[in-house]
């Protein structure tokens, strides 16, 4: 091979090491989490996003704010709409978020986001990154909480995934040494694992779960699998009234189908990579990742958003006021427990385990064949009622 190549190479990785050692040290300099209730007013930043976000988006904030009334009305609770993440605005600037975008939504506190469109080959946009890993990036937002739940099958599962780093932290910063040769790398810090952990084993403690699974591929992948294996094990220690078990993410697929050991898993932690995959999986359990919805933690910010795309074609053929919000208010539900309103969680919860599952008075298909997205929420706030008297 050419050695001014290998040269080459080298010294890209060598810069490239030295951003990650930066990058790591930062992140353990950083604070504890935010204390919501020392805050005298809680900002919450409604970012409805593109295609069909808005639309959800609004009808999540709509059941927010029913929810938490008083607040609001005592001005303990603020919500700040966020408009111009739409894919024309940030085409027009080329950055997946503008300036005055990113401004506003650090002055919230957790913020409500729709889903967002990522140009691809082929597309009328410039390539510019994902809005979502954007903002993962600007907030820090290390850690992707996904729960799936069928209470009829027995499937109450909590996804910790590690998002800011494994085989995404550098992903377009992989190597092509020759034409016959590409590398890309993957990115595991002590800092990085240990905070994704200890943010699972105290989800597990505080919300009575009795398990944590640890996901990986550590017996081949063993020098950055192999440490996130080893300090989630560690931590897990710290928690003695959980069991640990790990797993294998290969044959973790395999389990989740099989439907007297899926019943067992209760939570949990994994990197990036497989975490982007399994949780897919699991929504189809649910009904499909258009039901899910999904929580981006970081120490100072929070993101809830739904785990799907912005289905631009419902919105060309007018169907998007018949998009089912329900991926957005299960990221409602994520919200109001992080911020510590754990009752109104509860009851939203419940809500929509009647409205999607038991009760099924109304059923949304997307088209005018079933309810509007507006009228489904409207479904939800009144079982929500009836579940409070």
């Amino acid at each position: 091979m050419n050695e001014a190549l290998i040269k080459e190479s080298v010294a890209k990785f060598e810069a490239l090491i030295r951003e990650q050692q930066e990058r790591a040290e930062k992140i353990k300099s950083e604070k504890e989490f935010v204390d919501y209730k020392n805050l005298d007013k809680l900002i919450i930043g409604v970012c409805g996003g593109d295609g069909i976000g808005p639309v959800i988006t609004h009808e999540a904030e709509r059941v927010l704010r029913f929810l938490l009334k008083d607040d609001v009305d005592a001005g303990k609770i603020v919500f700040n709409e966020i408009d111009g993440l739409t894919i024309e605005n940030r085409a027009a600037v080329g950055k997946a978020i503008p300036d005055d975008v990113l401004a506003e939504l650090k002055k919230c506190h957790v913020i409500l986001k729709g889903p967002t469109t990522t140009p691809r080959a082929g597309d009328p946009w410039p390539n510019i990154e994902s809005a979502n890993v954007a903002m993962r990036k600007e907030l820090d937002l290390f850690a992707n909480l996904r729960p799936v739940r069928v209470p009829e099958q027995g499937i109450d599962w909590t996804f910790f995934r590690e998002n800011t780093e494994g085989g995404y932290a550098v992903g377009s910063k992989g190597l092509n040494v020759s034409d016959d040769l590409s590398i890309d790398f993957v990115v595991t810090t002590t800092e990085g694992c240990e905070r994704i952990a200890r943010l699972a084993y105290e989800y597990a403690r505080n919300n009575g779960k009795n398990r944590v699974s640890i996901i990986t591929k550590a017996n081949v992948i063993k020098t950055t699998d192999g440490k996130f294996l080893k300090i989630c094990q560690n931590i897990g220690k710290e928690y003695p009234e959980i069991t640990t078990d790990d797993w294998y993410i290969d044959i973790t697929t395999a389990k989740l189908i099989d439907e007297k050991r899926r019943r067992d898993f209760k939570v949990f932690v994994l990197p990036n990579l497989y975490g982007d995959i399994i949780t897919d999986e699991a929504a189809e359990f649910q009904g499909g990742v258009g039901t899910a919805g999904s929580a981006n933690i970081g120490k100072k910010y929070a993101m809830f958003e739904a785990i799907h795309g912005s289905a631009p074609r419902m919105v060309l053929e007018g169907r998007d006021k018949f998009a089912d919000p329900c991926s957005m208010l299960r990221a409602a539900v994520m919200l109001l427990s992080h911020i510590g309103k754990q009752t109104e969680a509860d009851l939203l919860e419940k809500a929509l385990d009647i409205c999607m599952y038991s009760e099924k008075k109304l059923t949304i298909t997307g088209r005018d064949t079933g309810c509007t997205c507006t009228e489904f929420g409207d479904y939800v706030m009144e079982t929500v009622k009836k579940l409070a008297q």
